[in-house]
């Protein structure tokens, strides 16, 4: 090099602006698809298991399906704790402990010899295992995009509906094959392998810095947060009660149980649909408006489970149902980065996402404790579609403002 000549500089890091939208930012959204579609998967099978683990535990089916109750209300609820985590150790560890409570929990639950194993091993380790998938990496996708973020989080949680449709008949099969028992040693060590792959290929957003949490007090204590969380907690209520209700529905309108149960299924396929197409509608339409109209159609569709409808009709309030729901947990991410800004992304979804976990609590047992007084359904509906509204009329108060930030 001649004298006098400075040395080249080194060629910088790109910034954080660069690294969104990019190659990485959708490895990211890769790693998010394949652990939602292997932790709710294996979440939402739990269907093939009831019968032959009552059987074998000696316990009744009601007491059994408990087990799935609590799982549910875990993984909502224990996003409360996994969120503000990812914020500060970051989406591998948290993912890492996800991959070990579930391998743990559906080990303990596959050696059951009494029904409170299953509720230690499926209801607290499996609903651990979701708890720290979902939130925190909804969370670490919105955060790695600017653009197109609602797409690359709808693309995300397509994996729950996806892994909802395909792991529940893999289950089934497996447990013909060896019994529920092996069936559930070889999903412990699927999920497993699965979701350490996962945690290796997920990294932190650039734009966020771990370890640097930010204050989450000021904002949920914003009118926008609390009215975000009073509409999902009053949709929340409502939305589960066709999961568990709607096919003995259907049995005693005279529909055979395959076709009933398939109405359940249809509700997961439509979803696969709401979270793509409405994903991609929020960019015309804007994010906040397109959810307001997911609480529209999930209320609205509710009207068509009134007046004694035939299966035809339900196969469509399922569908709308579905598409509704799927847009709801695909544009709730984007929607409170844009409110809120992405620092602390995961604790703002993991408090939020409690109003799901105490709706699903509510809901389907007090729809069926009506049911059983009053020997009918339509109290149920009417209900139901009283408070989707309401969900809905609270949620149209929402405004869009500059995101509220915390302070530096």
């Amino acid at each position: 090099m001649p004298l006098g000549q400075p040395a080249p500089r080194p060629p910088s890091a790109p910034s954080a602006p660069d690294l969104l939208d990019g190659r990485r930012a959708w490895a990211v959204v890769a790693a998010a698809f394949v652990a939602m579609f292997t932790s709710f998967g294996v979440a939402y099978s739990f269907g093939a298991f009831l019968l032959p683990m009552s059987e074998a535990l000696g316990s009744g089916p009601g007491a059994t399906a408990g087990v799935f109750s609590l799982t549910t209300m875990a993984f909502f609820g224990l996003g409360a704790f996994s969120g503000p985590a990812v914020d500060r150790f970051g989406p591998r560890r948290v993912v890492l402990v996800g991959a070990l409570a579930m391998g743990l929990g559906l080990v303990l639950t596959s050696r059951a010899t009494a029904l409170w194993q299953a509720y230690l091993g499926h209801g607290l380790g499996v609903g651990l295992g979701v708890a720290c998938s979902y939130v925190p990496l909804v969370a670490v996708v919105g955060g790695w995009f600017a653009r197109r973020r609602t797409l690359a989080v709808g693309i995300a949680v397509s994996g729950i509906g996806l892994g909802t449709l395909l792991v529940a008949p893999l289950a089934a099969d497996l447990i013909a094959r060896y019994g529920w028992r092996e069936a559930y040693l070889v999903l412990a060590a699927v999920s497993t392998v699965a979701l350490v792959a996962c945690a290796l290929l997920v990294r932190a957003a650039p734009t966020a810095t771990e370890g640097d949490a930010a204050p989450l007090l000021p904002r949920l204590r914003t009118p926008m947060y609390l009215r975000l969380y009073a509409s999902g907690l009053l949709l929340s209520v409502v939305l589960y009660i066709p999961f568990v209700h709607l096919p003995a529905y259907a049995v005693s309108r005279g529909a055979g149980d395959v076709a009933a149960a398939t109405l359940v299924g249809v509700i997961g396929a439509a979803s696969i649909v709401g979270r793509l197409a409405l994903g991609a509608a929020a960019a015309r339409t804007g994010v906040l408006r397109t959810y307001q109209a997911c609480f529209a159609l999930m209320a609205g569709s509710f009207l068509l489970w009134l007046g004694s409808p035939g299966y035809p009709r339900l196969v469509v309030f399922a569908a709308l149902l579905g598409i509704g729901y799927g847009g709801f947990v695909a544009l709730g991410p984007p929607l409170v980065a844009d409110l809120f800004g992405v620092r602390g992304l995961g604790g703002l979804l993991g408090i939020l996402y409690t109003s799901a976990a105490l709706g699903s609590a509510i809901g389907p047992p007090a729809a069926g404790a009506v049911i059983g007084a009053t020997e009918g359904y339509l109290p149920v509906i009417v209900a139901a579609l009283a408070i989707g509204t309401a969900a809905t009329v609270v949620v149209l108060t929402v405004r869009t403002a500059s995101p509220v930030e915390p302070s530096q």
